[in-house]
């Protein structure tokens, strides 16, 4: 059994940055396919951004490409979110996800408990 646990959420003004982490435990951390997704208000969670367990394969949500980047620390047991260039729609609460297969599916294996993102205008 994995444990997610998300950090580094907060209030940020447009335009500015923040950098979430998810600090894994109670499995074998280079075994999973690591993710990030988000659910605003009112909206249904959406995918944000994946790596693969090597670190080699990233996928990101177009709305998102070119602005945040994924990563991972193996050594560490830790995913990494960097947002820059951050814009009210991306307003949401941010989920670190963590799947067994290759590919991050819309359902994966585990769940984080979420960190609130709130960027005003």
């Amino acid at each position: 059994q994995v444990q997610l646990v998300e950090s580094g959420g907060g209030l940020v003004q447009a335009g500015g940055s923040l950098r979430l982490s998810c600090a894994a435990s109670g499995g074998t951390f280079n075994s999973y396919t690591m993710g990030w997704f988000r659910q605003a208000p009112g909206k249904e969670r959406e995918f944000v951004a994946s790596k693969s367990r090597n670190g080699l394969v990233t996928r990101y949500a177009s709305s998102v490409k070119g602005r945040f980047t994924v990563s991972r620390d193996n050594a560490k047991n830790t995913a990494y979110l960097q947002m820059n260039s951050l814009k009210p729609e991306d307003t949401a609460v941010y989920y670190c996800a963590a799947e067994t297969t290759a590919i991050m599916s819309n359902q994966p294996d585990y769940w984080g408990q979420g960190t609130q993102v709130t960027v005003s205008s």
